[in-house]
């Protein structure tokens, strides 16, 4: 069997087992042993794809492809290279870690979680086409319910937003999915086969834009970017994590693996339209961070912010900017999961996200609270945790181009450093010092057990990163 396909067999037989449960404990324990080998798999994948890498030099590893429809060319096809294989480590560690944030879930909810789980991994190791789709609503399908069911607040609102705006770039999508198969030949859906084939640049002026919206409205990309921060703020913890840390990271994956490498001339001459957006995107993501006074909001327009420095800098064009692209999507996975995990952890206990009728935490419950302090350092960019090196990799690579239009919007977008900073700083210093206000906080208890495997496996991969970033990559470049 295929090493790859272990990450759709899996999750498929965890949800048989929980489909056959009716025990929240069970399932529980089934969720825990089920994505605890899958973080398993997605280490070993990173491994063996490493060893094989050092004897083989196809672009993909590890392929396997299966005729699945023959009259539209379509087969399981699956394969990874080195920005795929730390995708899906990235998904393995959040999956993980968001179990154990959801320690008091019921069946069903796992259930739902475990089949987004399966679109999240399903789409990172595809390389045809219409499967990679698939996948993609796979993905997206769950996040109605997980949201509508278990969310908070305007839940069924938040919902439906979500679920309507997200459908709508799926159509753009498809669009141009059917346009690249019907005008590279129509003789295979696969990636790499395309690649090697001509699309008329004709083509490509239409098809790119489509293709690149598409998934771009997943990656927030202004003005289609408004069902993020609602979305996120009334998701359950588990799914907030899931949602930030990986599935808007399928939008800046497919905007890097599909529009752009596929359609490279096209992406040459019309990128400078979807720089202006993403450029806005940067900044205003991280103005609206500044007034927001609710956590998750503070956290979802962050969000905005810093996948919006994604879709930037694979626009860019080059080498270096790209590899910060990928750094910035594995980056923001760990660190914005790390914050929806110790946000639900806070309002856990203290019944609101509301920073001002929050103060003093750090005395309360240290724990948590030097936690958050991590994680808000990593998202303005400290030196020696993984947002630094991401976002500076990604401004040196922007700067490489040599053009007065790319270097002025590059500018632009590193005052969003200065902005984050202000937020962060602003929100760490109302919540967690000063006196306590409100006496009953005096009383809350701090971090679980399993609260902590949650929060200091997040962390891990936050400090590795920015330890090694060299390593990370050599990888991604392999």
């Amino acid at each position: 069997m295929n090493i790859l396909s272990t990450f759709i067999i899996v999750p498929s037989v965890l949800l048989l087992l929980l489909f056959l449960t009716r025990n929240a404990v069970q399932a529980r324990t089934l969720a825990i042993i089920g994505f605890s080998i899958q973080l398993v798999a997605s280490i070993y994948l990173l491994i063996a794809f490493l060893q094989e890498r050092a004897i083989c030099n196809d672009a993909m590893l590890f392929v396997s492809d299966i005729v699945w429809y023959a009259p539209l060319n379509i087969h399981y096809s699956v394969g990874v290279d080195g920005v795929s294989a730390l995708m899906v480590l990235l998904s393995g560690i959040v999956a993980f870690t968001g179990i154990f944030s959801s320690w008091n879930m019921k069946r069903d909810f796992f259930m739902w979680y475990t089949l987004l789980s399966i679109g999240v991994f399903g789409f990172f190791i595809s390389t045809d086409l219409f499967v990679m789709f698939m996948f993609y609503e796979i993905a997206l399908i769950p996040m109605y319910f997980l949201i509508g069911i278990w969310g908070t607040g305007r839940k069924e609102y938040a919902a439906m937003k979500l679920t309507l705006m997200l459908m709508a770039g799926s159509a753009f999508l498809l669009t141009g999915i059917l346009g690249i198969y019907f005008t590279s030949g129509h003789t295979s859906m696969n990636l790499l086969v395309i690649k090697e084939t001509v699309i008329p640049i004709i083509h490509q002026y239409w098809i790119f834009p489509v293709t690149f919206l598409g998934f771009g409205v997943l990656g927030a990309l202004f003005p289609f970017h408004t069902w993020s921060p609602d979305g996120h703020a009334a998701a359950p913890t588990a799914v907030s994590m899931l949602h930030a840390g990986v599935l808007m990271k399928l939008g800046g994956y497919g905007c890097f693996r599909v529009a752009i490498y596929l359609m490279p001339e096209a992406a040459a001459e019309l990128s400078w339209i979807f720089l202006i957006l993403t450029g806005i995107s940067v900044v205003y993501g991280a103005f609206g961070a500044v007034v927001q006074t609710d956590l998750k909001y503070i956290n979802a327009y962050s969000s905005v912010s810093h996948c919006g420095l994604v879709l930037f800098a694979v626009l860019m064009l080059n080498q270096t900017a790209q590899t910060g692209a990928v750094l910035q999507m594995l980056s923001h996975g760990l660190m914005t999961a790390l914050f929806f995990a110790l946000i639900g952890l806070i309002y856990g206990r203290t019944h609101t996200r509301d920073i001002r009728e929050m103060s003093g935490l750090m005395k309360i419950i240290p724990f948590a609270s030097i936690c958050y302090v991590i994680a808000g350092l990593a998202s303005l960019g400290l030196p020696g945790l993984s947002g630094f090196v991401a976002e500076m990799t990604i401004f040196v690579g922007a700067f490489e181009n040599a053009d007065l239009f790319r270097r002025i919007l590059t500018f632009v977008a590193t005052c969003s450093i200065v902005i984050t900073a202000v937020y962060i700083l602003r929100t760490i210093a109302i919540i967690l010092h000063g006196p306590v206000k409100n006496q009953q906080h005096l009383t809350l208890s701090d971090a679980t057990w399993y609260e902590k495997i949650s929060v200091v496996g997040l962390i891990i991969g936050i400090v590795a990163l920015g330890i090694f970033p060299a390593f990370i990559a050599n990888i991604i470049n392999m």
